[in-house]
């Protein structure tokens, strides 16, 4: 080997070295700067001996939330509909940017809440909200907590939302961030009335379908009938009409609540259906009733049935009209809230 091959052999060697050593150097220090965030806590925030006061602690005014958390520009927007109203929001300004990791004890807790939790991000340099989980990728500036107050199971549990308080309370003393913290007794106020609200407008509408004579119907003959009205049969075992995006406004179920099956329609029959609206959850419900009601009449012509009510007394034209009537009132009651039918704040409240 010459002097200059030995030469070139030498410096390749250096750079290798000199690569890698600074590749080991900015790992080093990432680690030094985040390695805290990804350790396992020994013990568990919330049952521990309660931290230390948090320094910069705020407790913000119930008042004032509604506008200290409305994201109208949100980037994703399930972070938009966090509101005031809706949900229990904490907001952390952390001491540096910092990724998603650096909530791992809450993480690992959130689903101990029995209600739905979302945790938005504003990122190094954005003026976005964006919705954060536990791999995001980005680092952030300002993180928020949200624990949903109310849905269709009820009310969240007040021991759960002070709970919720305390895990990010210690959270926050130990990565040493500023946070926010609403009062958890005014929160819950909001959430006992959020869910009486709620209760008031939850209303699902049946129109029932049965023969005069009390046959049986082959479900496939019901399946085919449906399908010439544009309904589909779901994994849920019930038929859907759908709009153009995809979302189901109306259902035709069994009207014993078994469901139907692709690969038993032709030995199952059904002694009668139900036509179902669920009205928090359409938009424009009184005009998806009148679909609905058209829908229904054509099954009952084909398949000669009989519209009912519950009480298997035949739906007049008047009768629906009352139904009709009904839906317009939850829909006005709905709309005079903010909360239009069939939005994804309904869907979330809904659900």
């Amino acid at each position: 080997m010459s002097d200059l091959q030995l030469a070139l052999l030498a410096i390749g060697l250096g750079v290798i070295v000199v690569v890698y050593g600074a590749g080991w150097w900015q790992q080093r220090q990432y680690q030094r700067k985040f390695g805290e965030a990804f350790k396992a806590k020994a013990g568990d925030a919330l049952y521990d001996a309660q931290p230390a006061p948090v320094e910069h602690v705020l407790h913000t005014p119930a008042q004032d939330l509604s506008a200290t958390f409305t994201l109208p520009s949100a980037l994703d927007e399930s972070c938009g509909l966090l509101n005031n109203r809706s949900d229990f929001i904490i907001e952390l300004t952390l001491s540096e940017p910092s990724p998603a990791a650096t909530l791992q004890v809450f993480w690992s807790r959130r689903f101990d809440f029995a209600k739905p939790v979302q945790v938005c991000g504003l990122g190094v340099n954005r003026t976005e909200w964006e919705r954060v989980i536990a791999d995001s990728p980005s680092l952030y500036v300002k993180l928020r907590l949200a624990l949903q107050l109310a849905d269709r199971s009820g009310v969240v549990n007040l021991t759960k939302l002070a709970d919720f308080r305390d895990l990010v309370l210690g959270m926050a003393h130990d990565i040493q961030a500023e946070i926010s913290v609403p009062d958890v007794a005014d929160a819950y106020q909001r959430a006992v009335e959020l869910d009486a609200w709620c209760a008031a407008v939850d209303q699902m509408v049946g129109i029932n379908l049965l023969a005069s004579t009390g046959r049986s119907l082959r479900a496939s003959d019901i399946v085919e009938a449906a399908s010439l009205q544009g309904m589909t049969l779901e994994s849920d075992g019930a038929l859907h009409a759908f709009n153009g995006a995809g979302h189901s406004l109306f259902h035709l179920i069994n009207q014993d609540n078994s469901p139907f099956q692709h690969h038993t329609l032709a030995q199952s029959t059904s002694a009668g259906l139900t036509l179902l609206l669920d009205v928090p959850r359409v938009a424009n419900p009184v005009q998806q009733f009148a679909a609905m009601c058209e829908v229904a009449k054509n099954l009952a012509r084909q398949l000669q049935l009989n519209l009912v009510d519950d009480q298997r007394v035949v739906l007049s034209s008047s009768g629906l009209e009352r139904i009709r009537a009904q839906i317009a009132a939850v829909e006005a009651k709905m709309l005079a809230y903010d909360i239009e039918p069939g939005s994804a704040q309904a869907h979330r409240l809904f659900s």
